[in-house]
Parts: C-alpha cells; structure tokens; sequence
C-alpha cells in the first residue's frame, strides 16, 4: 500500500475522533434522562459537613475596589442542604469542610457538592479536593468545554452538558456526585479516610489575568463578573455518601470501639453505654456542640431531637466513639 493511502486512512480517523470529542457531551440537568444529579433527599446520604472554614474572594477580581464576597457565612454549608441557606464564596475563595466520620470510596459515588442556582442554566462552578491529612490536597479533574470567546455575562447561561467533575453543575437542591475512585492512584492520598473536601470557586472570566482552566488546560467560562455580596460560587452543602466508622473530632481521628443499645434508639428511652469505669462520656450533635458531658453510663434521650449524635469516650486506653440514633 502506498504512503498517500496511509495518510488518507489516518486524516479519517483523526476526524472521527475530533469530531467524536467535540460532539461528547456529559450528564444533562437534573430532571433529565442520563443526569447524574442526586437531589437532597436521597436515602444515599448518611451525613452531612460538621465544620467550614471560608477563606473569601473578592467580588469582582478585576475591581477590588468592591471588597470582598459577603453573603451567608460558614455556618451556612453546614449540615443538609436547602436547610442553611449558603455561604458565597466569591471571585477564587474556597471553603473547606470536615465530616463527622471519614469518607470513605465505595461503590460509585461517594459524596455530592450542592450550590444554590436557581435553575438549571444558571451555573456558578468550583473546583473539588479531598484530602486525607488536611493538608495536601487533590483535584478532581475537571472538564469545561464552555465557549471560550465569548464571555458569559453577569447572568448569562451555561449548558451542563458542556461540564464535568465541577461543582455546581446543578441546580439548588440536586448534588454534583463525585467518584474517590477517581484518584485512587494519587500518592500521599488514602481514599478510605477523606477527612476534608475543599471547594474553590472558578473564576469564569476569559480575560488572561483572571481565567481559571480546567484540567485540559481550557478556560472554564461561567457568569463573570458578578459584582455583588453573594459574588461566586455558593456553598450550600455536602453531602456524604460513603463513609468509615471512624469520627473526627478536634482533628482527631476516632475509631468506633463503644457498645451502645439499642442503637438506634427511641427517643424517651434510654441508652445504655458499655465503656472502661472512670471514663468521660461526651455526646455532641453533627454540628459539633456539646449536648452532654458525664461519667454515667445511660442517657436519657428525652430532651435530645430525632436524628444522628456523636457519643465520645475518654478512657484509659484512649479516645473512642460512636454514631448514635435517635428516632
């Protein structure tokens, strides 16, 4: 065969695959067959972020002059979502949460990010990390493949179909699911004991001294700017799918070594705990206030709300704890 046969056979394939990459699109809108969006009252989640802090960005990035993003406050991506209402994260900020037990990869997805768009075009996207030490994190890769010419207004649109592994890629109420799986060959990072995710708003101008990329090094094109207190990405919750039964507490890892029953117990009954005589039994709800703090062995549930506790013990052998629930 000749080489001129080679080359026509090779333009066809480098076409079909450059037209197959540019036709790819990815899961729709919530609502809409093939959409991988998790709405908030799944049975899927077992728990919900117990701590955030946020670290701010400005409200426009090329008019500092504004200050900075303002609107909700760290509280605010605590526990489920559509509950607190969410905290603004502005041009580049982050927020960075804990969990109450580590997360853990499992079968498909293993946490989901919630923003609080009010439809399903309106989409202000951030970045995802995890990381297992609260110090070294790692991004998903992401892809955007936003028209990266023409700039999305204050208040333009963007097709979710165009977007991957970013955060926010659906409206209020319905999580972008996240894989652990996805990083399982990141050294340094134990995708069975996630202790904090970290979600740092895109900034989707297109203009150089602003853009943010996506993994394939394309800009990632999202209403800009958006000069205003709630300027960003807008943290409303996360929500986990997968976890260990180990706690973190005070960035502590806790593993679970208590016997408690019935578990999980009506509320007006009591609970008894089997634990070393001496130790300190501490109980905190998911947003980590301490309800209760005594060396007995039962609590009498009477005065605590249904749903999920965490019981701490502190022994002479050490620190340990359980999730307790109450219905």
């Amino acid at each position: 065969m000749s080489f001129g046969f080679f080359r026509v056979i090779s333009f066809f394939i480098i076409s079909f695959f450059s037209q197959y990459n540019f036709a790819q699109t990815y899961p729709p809108p919530a609502g809409q067959i093939g959409s991988n969006a998790i709405h908030k009252d799944s049975s899927v989640f077992l728990n919900w972020a117990s701590t955030c802090f946020v670290n701010r960005g400005l409200q426009d990035l090329s008019n500092s002059i504004l200050g900075y993003a303002s609107s909700g406050d760290s509280l605010m991506a605590l526990g489920k979502a559509q509950v607190n209402g969410a905290v603004s994260l502005g041009d580049g900020g982050y927020a960075i949460c804990t969990f109450p037990f580590l997360i853990a990869d499992g079968p498909g997805f293993d946490f989901a990010v919630f923003e609080n768009s009010f439809d399903d075009s309106f989409l202000e996207l951030a970045f995802v990390e995890v990381s297992s030490d609260g110090i070294n994190f790692y991004r998903f890769s992401s892809h955007s493949k936003t028209d990266t010419i023409n700039q999305t207004s204050t208040f333009g649109l963007t097709d979710a179909t165009k977007l991957n592994n970013l955060a926010g890629k659906y409206r209020s109420g319905f999580g972008t699911p996240f894989d652990l799986n996805e990083l399982s060959n990141k050294p340094g990072l134990n995708i069975q004991a996630i202790t904090h995710i970290k979600i740092k708003d895109v900034v989707g101008s297109l203009q150089k001294p602003y853009a943010t990329f996506d993994s394939y090094n394309n800009k990632i094109n999202d209403p800009w700017p958006t000069p205003f207190p709630s300027s960003g990405f807008d943290l409303d919750a996360i929500g986990v799918i997968h976890e260990s039964k180990t706690m973190v507490l005070n960035n502590q890892v806790l593993t679970q070594q208590i016997n408690v029953f019935p578990n999980p117990v009506k509320k007006g009954e009591f609970l008894k705990v089997n634990y070393e005589d001496g130790g300190l039994m501490h109980l905190f709800d998911l947003y980590g206030k301490e309800l209760l703090k005594n060396s007995n062995n039962l609590i009498n549930t009477s005065n605590l709300e249904q749903g999920m506790y965490l019981l701490k013990i502190e022994t002479s052998t050490g620190i340990k704890s359980v999730k307790v629930s109450v219905y």
